[in-house]
């Protein structure tokens, strides 16, 4: 029997990088984009294909910490299961490096279908913890915000350290997720914080206060369906990232760009340096910022919406 699963992306809205210092962040799911996985019986040993990547090998052949072979080996151990005989495919139409989560997604969808395989349910906070150990081989120290807020597929509220809060919205929310075309690590953006935090505390741990501070203000907007005043909370958020030093003239461009063509706000989304901007607005807008932004540089323009619950 061939078993398949899917995983959705995800956007922080408010709180990148202060929620590696233990601030609240909130980050909404992007359902639209998806990681997917395929589990078809075989009879040789366990084979993964990635075909994205360029990847086709036997599971035994790679190393303990490349993140894929990582997290089937730790679903298996997680389950109580052997590696099964069988041919696993993974696709995914999320972006790679450009802050949408795109690790965590494919690490949910592989957790979902070994369990669904192994005729388990594990429950959302069960396939965070194994995604979030993944985590740790993509990004080093995760905040364990995109394993979260991609394992319950929901918006979140999320403060490292404590028990995630599900957010239900009174209204929908129209977003726009622009492309920069320029690939962001992670690691390498959150260790340049780092250092230069450590280089200047005092500034830094008021900057993480400021957008800590804001991803509060900007929950109740979200939970309310405040669409204009979570916007002017997004812009906020955004001069604070780049004040600790994470955007860029490419993705300032494309803020810019959004918010001239009537966006209630926008700013950079994850880790910066390069990956994605997004901008909130009324959905008879999204058109002519969506061409706003195609025309300051983005390379891809996605639409998601956030449902009233």
């Amino acid at each position: 029997m061939t078993y398949r699963a899917s995983a959705c992306g995800k956007i922080i809205l408010l709180g990148e990088h202060a929620v590696v210092y233990g601030f609240p962040a909130v980050a909404v799911p992007v359902a639209g984009l998806r990681a997917k996985a395929e589990l078809a019986p075989a009879d040789l040993p366990f084979i993964l294909i990635a075909p994205d990547i360029g990847l086709t090998s036997a599971l035994q052949d790679l190393p303990a910490n490349h993140p894929l072979a990582f997290c089937v080996r730790r679903t298996a151990e997680f389950l109580g299961t052997g590696i099964p005989a069988a041919r696993l495919t993974i696709t995914s139409d999320i972006p790679p490096a450009s802050g949408l989560g795109s690790g965590a997604a494919v690490s949910t969808a592989i957790v979902r279908v070994l369990s669904a395989s192994a005729g388990r349910s594990l429950a959302p906070g069960e396939i965070s913890q194994i995604v979030f150990d993944v985590e740790r081989i993509y990004h080093g120290t995760p905040s364990g915000v995109d394993n979260t807020v991609i394992a319950y597929e929901c918006p979140v509220y999320f403060q490292r350290g404590r028990e995630p809060v599900l957010l239900k919205i009174n209204a929908g929310m129209h977003l726009l997720v622009a492309d920069s075309g320029v690939h962001s690590e992670t690691r390498s953006a959150v260790d340049g914080v780092r250092e230069r935090w450590q280089s200047d505390p005092a500034r830094y741990e008021d900057l993480f206060r400021r957008i800590g501070a804001l991803a509060d203000i900007g929950r109740g907007h979200l939970e309310n369906g405040c669409a204009q005043p979570l916007g002017i909370t997004m812009n906020q958020c955004h001069e604070l990232l780049r004040a600790i030093g994470v955007s860029t003239p490419g993705l300032d461009r494309l803020v810019d760009a959004a918010r001239q063509a009537g966006a209630f706000g926008a700013k950079l989304t994850g880790a910066g340096l390069g990956g994605n901007v997004v901008a909130l607005a009324d959905p008879q807008d999204l058109e002519r910022i969506g061409s706003a932004l195609r025309g300051a540089g983005a390379v891809a323009v996605y639409r998601t919406t956030l449902e009233s619950v």
